[in-house]
């Protein structure tokens, strides 16, 4: 990765390159215009490897398919947000979703049940049917704050989800990052966490950390090469800084002890 740098600075970690599998980094698109798009992808394409068109934003937005086009040009994996997913499969349309996200062009789908009950048979169902066409991301946890699952039951899904056939399973957090894997005031629910890791391979696992606080945890934790997701365009950069030890929230935390000590 030393020839993405503007010097070669020793005692950097190691980051994967593209293609990944870890390592991950998932940002959030709210609707930029494709000029925008055109600017985050001069600036940041090399550190991003999949882009969500967030919620139901591709709905509505205007030159979307464009935008989709740029991104693929740049190496970047596109796909619409699993409330998207959600919205048409409570109306009964999944086959349309599937037409939907085909006519787009893109290779990969979301797969959630966030705002809405599916029955996780039904669910594993939809990844399975998916998986054929599409590289399937599945997302686990609900949107609604106070709602808490049980460890054993995060586990089971997150198993479940893989087997049917998900490339990698996102635990929820919304872009608030106040669900799901964390409180109500953002920090993490680290039990909950451990619990996971300990029966899922981390590689195998996007955690949602729109806050900065929650990417030097997961940072911290994991190492450099943990898959985070819902980064905001503008903090694609600086995530990069924390991944690489460059800012001073990480600054020691991947430095040799040999070096790690006073001037």
């Amino acid at each position: 990765m030393s020839e993405l740098y503007n010097f070669n600075l020793c005692n950097l970690p190691e980051r994967e390159i593209k293609p990944r599998k870890i390592g991950i980094t998932m940002v959030m698109d709210k609707g930029i215009s494709l000029r925008q798009a055109q600017d985050f992808i001069d600036t940041s394409s090399d550190f991003v490897d999949f882009v969500k068109l967030g919620f139901g934003t591709s709905l509505i937005s205007k030159n979307v398919k464009e935008k989709i086009k740029l991104y693929q040009k740049a190496n970047l994996k596109v796909y619409v947000g699993g409330t998207l997913f959600e919205a048409f499969v409570i109306r009964n349309k999944f086959e349309d979703y599937i037409k939907y996200i085909s006519d787009l062009g893109i290779d990969s789908a979301e797969v959630s049940d966030g705002s809405i009950e599916i029955d996780h048979e039904k669910k594993c169902e939809y990844i399975f049917k998916l998986s054929k066409e599409f590289m399937v991301l599945s997302e686990v946890g609900s949107k609604e704050e106070g709602v808490i699952i049980h460890p054993s039951r995060w586990i089971k899904m997150m198993e479940n989800e893989l087997k049917a056939g998900a490339f990698k399973v996102i635990a929820e957090a919304r872009e608030s990052g106040n669900v799901g894997i964390y409180h109500k005031n953002g920090s993490a629910h680290s039990m909950l966490i451990n619990r996971i890791v300990n029966k899922i391979k981390i590689e195998n696992i996007i955690w949602e950390t729109p806050q900065k606080s929650q990417q030097v945890y997961f940072l911290k934790l994991f190492g450099s090469n943990v898959n985070v997701g819902n980064i905001s365009i503008d903090d694609v950069i600086p995530l990069e800084t924390l991944r690489l030890g460059l800012r001073g929230d990480t600054f020691f935390t991947f430095l040799p002890e040999s070096i790690n000590k006073p001037i």
